[in-house]
């Protein structure tokens, strides 16, 4: 039944802000998404194993956690506002850096880029997060961030179009003979420096052309006027802040939850490449399965949105993380295709998740939610180290994909045994938040 009473999600007078601001949302999910498929990328062209190549993912998500406090420091002491035009500005700059990067041909300056890169979006989701949830009645703040965060798959998709259509279909280095056998490893060493370069340049591109897209984005930010009643107070008490949030148990599983929650969201969608090509799917094909995964993840953002009217939160967050641990163990003792299915499927659980905890842990911290948001993006850290653990395990073996079997499957089968045991917190934070913390 409808419920009359509630305040709207979005009011009329804060609708073009909310838009604004929701485009992020989509931006940074296209740097996601257009990065996750690089992993495999540089494995090749640069002859990484599987540990060196995850380190694309440390860079990447490792900015988040050096520059969300800077980021929160600056919103709490000026405003919303600029901390998001600093954030475009970092974000242009880490892009751009591809150019130099390329011209190189240096494996650690592509790692710079992608670091600043993200430095410009730690600073993007410290702000926007909690501005969007400050956009209206706090009763109705969880379900606004979901709505915001039912965008990011739509940057997300356009990445992986992007990923796949100007970059894995253009790569020399994933060219394969009539058996199947990988022609780049054959040629001579000139014949190989030639497609290197052609190659990294094919990587630059993209990120270039991004760079320049959000230096125009910058540009519209500044010229429009946000609602002043919305920026963050000025003024310190960042020390006094942090004090008062790492006493709440709610906050403080919440960045716990949040740090899994990311790590085994990466691992999924970075390692579904690997998992296909041990099934002789090659990266350009093993893409649309992405496309499904992120397919999935949106319908599911929309779908669980519209629950969150009904159902308490953190008990949804709890089912679908006691889903995605089901299909997780599909992914890992179901071999074949049935896993690879298993594997994407894992995304529909996953839509719920991200601002869902991020909703749950900041309910009722007024404007402590600023220092606090700060705390659950530098928990996207998740996202850098478990994948190298992850590309651990599969080079027990060596480079290879299915070299040793572990409890009877592939050792990329058994790698995800890493997100289910995320998935497991994420499933104790929901029953929490759904019996002890109230969250509604």
């Amino acid at each position: 039944m409808k419920q009359h009473n509630q305040p709207p999600v979005v009011s009329r007078n804060v609708l073009l802000p909310f838009i604004l601001i929701t485009s992020l949302f989509a931006l940074w999910g296209f740097a996601n998404d257009i990065t996750n498929p690089m992993v495999s990328a540089f494995k090749k062209i640069l002859e990484l194993n599987n540990t060196q190549a995850s380190w694309v993912q440390a860079a990447f998500y490792g900015g988040y956690f050096t520059m969300a406090l800077p980021a929160a420091y600056l919103v709490k002491r000026f405003t919303y506002k600029l901390g998001i035009k600093v954030g475009l500005v970092l974000y242009a700059a880490g892009a751009l850096l591809f150019y130099p990067a390329a011209a190189m041909e240096n494996y650690f300056f592509f790692l710079l880029a992608l670091y600043v890169l993200t430095f410009g979006l730690a600073f993007l989701e410290t702000t926007a997060n909690p501005y969007i949830m400050a956009m209206g009645a706090e009763e109705t703040a969880t379900r606004r961030l979901n709505l915001a965060q039912a965008f990011n798959p739509l940057g997300a998709l356009t990445g992986l179009f992007v990923a796949q259509t100007f970059i894995l279909g253009a790569l020399q280095s994933d060219d394969v003979d009539g058996h199947g056998n990988s022609v780049y490893e054959t040629l001579t060493g000139a014949a190989k420096a030639a497609v290197k370069s052609s190659d990294l340049m094919v990587i630059r591109n993209p990120y270039v052309g991004l760079g320049l897209f959000v230096l125009l984005m910058l540009l519209l930010i500044s010229l429009v006027r946000m609602p002043e009643k919305m920026d963050a107070e000025k003024g310190g008490g960042m020390a006094a802040a942090i004090r008062r949030i790492f006493k709440k148990e709610r906050f403080v599983g919440g960045v716990i939850a949040q740090l899994f929650y990311v790590g085994a969201q990466i691992m999924c969608w970075t390692y579904i490449y690997q998992y296909a090509e041990n099934l002789g799917i090659d990266n350009r094909e093993a893409v649309n399965y992405a496309y499904v995964a992120l397919g999935v993840f949106l319908g599911g953002r929309f779908l669980f949105t519209y629950f969150l009217k009904f159902v308490n939160a953190g008990k949804l967050l709890m089912i679908l993380a006691l889903g995605a641990m089901l299909c997780t163990l599909g992914a890992i003792f179901v071999e074949g295709m049935w896993g690879l299915y298993s594997l994407v499927a894992i995304s529909f659980c996953m839509s719920l998740m991200f601002p869902t905890i991020y909703g749950i842990a900041l309910t009722g911290l007024g404007d402590d939610a600023k220092p606090a948001s700060a705390f659950l993006v530098m928990a996207i850290v998740g996202g850098a180290f478990m994948p190298i653990l992850q590309g651990g395990i599969l080079d027990i073996g060596g480079t290879g994909y299915a070299d040793v079997r572990l409890l009877g499957v592939p050792e990329v089968n058994f790698s995800f045994v890493l997100p289910l045991l995320c998935f497991l917190v994420v499933a104790l934070y929901g029953y929490r938040a759904a019996h002890t913390y109230g969250a509604g």
